[in-house]
């Protein structure tokens, strides 16, 4: 997995890239209440906002984590946005993206250096 410094990880599983928060982002926004997804088919542009997160706290935008396009949404958190405080980096991934080089992931970080930025 990679990670980005908005608290988002990613997965390649054959050609494209999962998206979704850490289990330190859906922490630090208690219990999410309502998840707004991309359409499918949707060019992105790196740092485009993508996804909203409502929470009891706060609301936030998920971000695009590089270029490319959403094949699919994880439609399952429309119904059940709790998904994201039980299972972060399992079941309540995001969207799945389309993306042209993902040589983009060598320069996100991995666990390790993930952990070192939240301290």
């Amino acid at each position: 997995m990679k990670f980005t410094e908005e608290h988002e990880w990613l997965r390649v599983e054959g050609d494209l890239v999962v998206v979704g928060i850490t289990e330190h982002a859906s922490e630090q926004l208690g219990d999410v209440v309502f998840v707004e997804l991309p359409a499918e088919g949707t060019e992105v542009v790196k740092d485009d906002e993508v996804a909203v997160i409502e929470s009891v706290k706060a609301a936030s935008d998920i971000l695009a984590p590089v270029d490319g396009e959403i094949v699919e949404v994880n439609s399952m958190l429309e119904d059940s946005p709790g998904k994201v405080n039980e299972d972060p980096t399992g079941d309540a991934w995001f969207f799945k993206m389309k993306v042209a080089d993902l040589s983009v992931l060598d320069d996100m970080m991995d666990e390790a250096a993930y952990k070192a930025f939240i301290g």
